[in-house]
């Protein structure tokens, strides 16, 4: 306690104290200098926003190393103000390469611009997500699933065309770019349990989709938690929008708008095939509001 009591009084109490200040402000390569470490902290997360702070810094530090060359005549205040300098550029050149070598084909740069980029997508997270999945071409009139036949074994993206959803022949609705092909099937199973198609897509035009193996993707929820949020909050909206797209065509007995989110539907439409209990609640509640 005695030495540093004596440390603080060294530093403090006999230190000499400025008498006379300099009356004149410093050169205008000090103030740059200094409002350009201002701006420069106020930079914000991300490759970009680190381009950004190490930029203005390191443009900080050099107008210092000129300031203390030319004006202060300090080769301390030069040398460290310059290795500071050095520092942020060889930052800003290792994170300008990082941010130049993340390439994709054009489809996940469409992909990443539309759904990734608006959420506040890093480019490292996205390439993850990107190097677990592929690029696949369907043809017109050629079918991504058919009803019964076809295995729930991937999920998928659609980036360009239009497909058409129907169940035994019907037309049910339409899927559009940037929406998932088999979200509804996908949220159905259990990670352990498999599944057949109930529906048949089918490409209206020619189509280019995203596409992620099942157990791949599985594999990369378990190592990155921030990506299965991800996926588990855009697969429930897509979801939420095929309910609502179907809710407004779907109609029964007098033309009472059916919420499609109830289950076994085309079984109240089929009578010859059993009916689950909560559908013949749904029906007996029917029956007595009719009444």
């Amino acid at each position: 306690m005695e030495r540093n009591s004596s440390l603080w009084k060294n530093l403090i109490d006999e230190h000499p104290v400025c008498i006379t200040w300099k009356q004149e402000a410093e050169g205008a390569i000090y103030h740059l200098a200094s409002i350009l470490f201002v701006v420069g902290f106020m930079g914000g997360s991300g490759f970009f926003g680190l381009l950004y702070v190490f930029s203005l810094l390191g443009l900080g530090f050099l107008c210092s190393a000129i300031w203390a060359w030319v004006d202060v005549c300090a080769a301390d205040i030069f040398s460290w103000n310059f290795v500071l300098f050095v520092i942020c550029f060889m930052q800003f050149v290792h994170i300008a390469y990082q941010v130049h070598s993340i390439t994709f084909a054009r489809e996940f740069q469409v992909l990443y611009s539309s759904i990734f980029q608006p959420l506040g997508i890093s480019l490292p997270v996205f390439r993850t997500i990107a190097l677990s999945s592929e690029v696949v071409t369907l043809e017109k009139e050629h079918c991504y699933a058919m009803q019964g036949k076809t295995s729930i074994d991937k999920l998928s993206l659609l980036v360009s065309g239009r497909i058409r959803v129907t169940v035994d022949g019907e037309f049910l609705h339409y899927i559009f770019p940037f929406q998932f092909l088999d979200s509804p099937e996908w949220d159905s199973l259990r990670p352990t349990e498999e599944g057949i198609f109930q529906v048949t897509l089918t490409a209206e035009t020619d189509c280019r989709y995203v596409s992620w193996r099942r157990k791949k993707l599985y594999l990369l929820f378990a190592q990155h938690r921030y990506i299965s949020r991800l996926f588990s909050v855009l697969i429930g909206s897509d979801i939420a929008d095929k309910l609502y797209a179907l809710n407004d065509r779907v109609y029964i007995g007098k033309r009472y708008h059916y919420d499609i989110r109830l289950p076994n539907f085309y079984q109240m439409s089929s009578p010859q095939i059993r009916r689950s209990p909560l559908t013949e609640h749904f029906r007996n509640t029917r029956r007595y509001c009719d009444k």
